[in-house]
């Protein structure tokens, strides 16, 4: 007979305790352990070490194992096939997440159906919509596809059977969270229940050469819903960010097993759906306001792409004693650091100024090749005078002022360049980027004070 026992799991680390407590002790966070019942049976509790084996696996040398991982199925989106590393590999699994109407349903939904026509039988697996409410969506988006199979179930071994009799190239699981399996007895969305769905999908994909993608619900701090074991599971974790309020969305890979993490692609919300944006920097700087004080642009690295963002800056006088720092886009202890530096370093008096920060087009920037721009922004605001519209701004800011020298220099400025910026302003080192565009003037300096002269000339 089964005997049950409870058990207590945390749902951001999976960390398993006998008895409840308000804290996990594995990951720190407050109440988010989990009560669960499970059976346990006398022959699950006296299996023995030798029945792990798995039979037909032998050792292999590392000569004779072949690292070849077959042909990538093409990814009609350009944008979505960077992100992948240049297609999707076959029998991979592809957990994607992001904020509740971020566009994760509408992107899976046209990457499925440009699938379908291409590469064969797709299956769109859905627990929370109906397949007439997909059906409305694809009709907005334009979509047609005859190999495109939509289904409303979370049952587990339904989906399974349906997967038996269609053969689908690729499968979509929209959510993970709403999937569950009958043998488990806790609620779908909980630990158990994603942990060994996803185990499962995991098994499908290696023995099937089926693709799965796993779209997932996210907490309040942004990252993906479950047990942190869930993005061990999968090959790839894609996280779909942008501003609600802002029409351009960036798919950004934070784990990647067959390409590049730290790649993103850029796409805008459209009425006719995501549409992959193939020149980011010249979408981020179509409503640039050309010699505006408290502008300036910087060139920040996203995975392999150089992109070229708008940094604003205000500063206006404080009406309290303690001056307000609000940023949008950047690190707050970042904004922090660089008007400390320019108070002490420059001379600028920032203690009795408001700041507020804003990087255009819902971008978030945490890379410190960015501070120098936001240092001259800040100060083209506080001395009301425009930073020259030809002029890019790359370097690190140090606690004295100095500025450094970051990577893949020749890369921003080839970007710059095809943008049309004229002129660059770097930091001074020993060894200069040799390959400069055509056309591009270098302007080397080595310390904040410096840089203030050619970016902020009436300073």
């Amino acid at each position: 007979m089964a005997k049950t026992r409870t058990k207590y799991v945390c749902s951001n680390c999976g960390r398993q305790t006998p008895r409840f407590m308000g804290r996990c002790p594995n990951c720190g966070e407050y109440n988010t352990m989990v009560e669960e019942v499970e059976e346990v049976s006398r022959a699950s509790s006296t299996r023995t070490r030798s029945a792990i084996a798995v039979p037909g696996n032998t050792p292999q040398r590392l000569g004779e194992i072949s690292s070849d991982v077959g042909e990538r199925l093409y990814v009609p989106v350009e944008e979505f096939s960077r992100v992948l590393g240049g297609g999707i590999v076959p029998g991979s699994i592809i957990l994607l997440g992001g904020e509740p109407g971020i566009g994760k349903s509408t992107l899976i939904l046209e990457l499925s159906a440009m699938m379908a026509e291409q590469l064969g039988h797709v299956l769109y697996v859905s627990g929370e919509e109906s397949t007439r409410q997909i059906k409305m969506r694809a009709d907005r988006l334009g979509l047609e596809a005859e190999n495109l199979y939509l289904l409303t179930e979370t049952n587990l071994g339904s989906i399974f059977e349906h997967v038996n009799q269609i053969s689908p190239v690729i499968l979509v699981i929209d959510s993970i969270q709403t999937t569950y399996i009958d043998e488990i007895d806790s609620s779908p969305g909980s630990v158990t229940q994603v942990r060994e769905c996803a185990s499962r999908l995991q098994s499908l994909a290696k023995s099937s050469g089926t693709s799965v993608f796993l779209i997932g619900h996210v907490t309040k701090d942004g990252s993906i819903a479950g047990p942190r074991v869930l993005e061990h599971i999968v090959d790839t974790v894609l996280y779909l960010e942008g501003d609600l309020f802002q029409t351009f969305r960036l798919l950004r890979s934070v784990k990647n097993r067959f390409g590049a993490t730290n790649e993103v692609g850029v796409f805008e919300m459209q009425q006719r759906g995501m549409v992959e944006v193939s020149n980011p920097s010249e979408a981020f700087l179509a409503e640039r306001v050309v010699n505006a004080p408290g502008s300036a642009i910087a060139v920040t690295m996203e995975g392999t792409r150089p992109l070229l963002v708008e940094m604003q800056a205000l500063t206006s006088p404080t009406s309290f004693g303690n001056p307000r720092r609000t940023p949008n886009g950047v690190d707050l202890n970042r904004l922090l650091l660089i008007s400390a530096v320019m108070s002490k370093r420059v001379g600028l008096k920032l203690h009795e100024q408001d700041i507020f920060v804003n990087v255009i087009g819902g971008m978030k920037i945490s890379e410190p090749a960015s501070d120098l721009a936001m240092a001259m922004a800040m100060a083209s605001s506080y001395f009301d005078t425009a930073v020259p519209a030809d002029l890019v701004l790359i370097g690190e800011v140090g606690l004295s002022g100095e500025l450094r020298t970051v990577g893949q220099l020749s890369a921003r400025l080839n970007e710059a360049s095809k943008i049309g910026f004229k002129r660059a302003l770097i930091p001074r080192t020993r060894r200069m980027p040799e390959d400069v565009p055509p056309g591009m003037e270098l302007i080397a300096v080595r310390s904040v004070a410096d840089a203030l002269k050619v970016a902020v000339p009436r300073a």
